[in-house]
């Protein structure tokens, strides 16, 4: 997912909102190697290593995030293949998240040494809850499709030829139905799911910025473009 690819979100999600004939959005990758394999990583060391550029990619990434998040019509994510880091974050903004059986999925943030921030792990938490969200972060591994439906990551998993028939009965039964009653619906889970005011969102904030101006965030970009395993060292 690149920068301008987050920069497009929230625009081509504006067209669909004000177009009365689309009743519900499928988000899915190019191609079947992947949903989405995650945020572009060569362009970390221009995009996302002053505090400057990492506070703009935040705000880019964040904002592209909350417009699916928030969009008011039906979103379903058509998984096949990687979905992986801020492809996870991707179809965790979604509604209802379709797998097919080859996909696997990973939030590899610890292996990067980058920082999560608040709104993104809210979507993890909501989804799977504590206990699973916790496993998924601090352990960074990979999961199979099987192992994202038992977690609770999907709702759905289907062989891959049947994915596209099964995203299209899903479809079929969602667009028969009221659409301002599925708007309010929508909302309504939404406000439920909203950061508590008490919960410290600037403390939050800084911690993830210290991720990213930390050695171990340099080491962990390095090691990637190196196909090495990083050697974090806490600073």
């Amino acid at each position: 997912m690149s920068y301008d690819m987050w920069v497009g979100v929230p625009m081509a999600l504006d067209l669909f909102e004000k177009d009365d004939t689309i009743r519900a959005v499928v988000l899915t990758g190019a191609g079947d190697k992947a949903f989405v394999s995650g945020a572009n990583i060569s362009q970390f060391e221009k995009l996302r290593t002053t505090e400057d550029a990492v506070a703009e990619y935040e705000r880019v990434a964040e904002n592209a995030q909350n417009a699916i998040y928030n969009f008011l019509k039906p979103v379903i994510a058509r998984v096949n293949g990687y979905c992986i880091g801020g492809g996870l974050n991707i179809s965790l903004c979604c509604d209802i998240r379709i797998a097919s059986d080859v996909s696997s999925f990973a939030i590899p943030a610890g292996r990067l040494g980058l920082g999560y921030r608040l709104t993104a792990i809210r979507n993890l938490v909501t989804t799977v809850g504590a206990p699973q969200a916790l496993d998924i972060m601090l352990s960074a591994q990979r999961f199979t499709a099987q192992e994202a439906l038992t977690k609770g990551l999907v709702q759905y998993v289907v062989p891959a030829a049947d994915l596209d028939k099964t995203v299209d009965a899903y479809l079929a039964k969602v667009t028969v139905n009221a659409p301002i009653t599925l708007r309010a619906a929508k909302k309504a889970v939404r406000e439920f799911q909203r950061v508590a005011p008490h919960i410290d969102a600037e403390g939050i904030q800084k911690m993830v910025l210290t991720c990213f101006a930390s050695d171990d965030y340099q080491e962990g970009k390095r090691a990637f473009a190196e196909k090495r395993a990083p050697v974090f060292k806490g600073k």
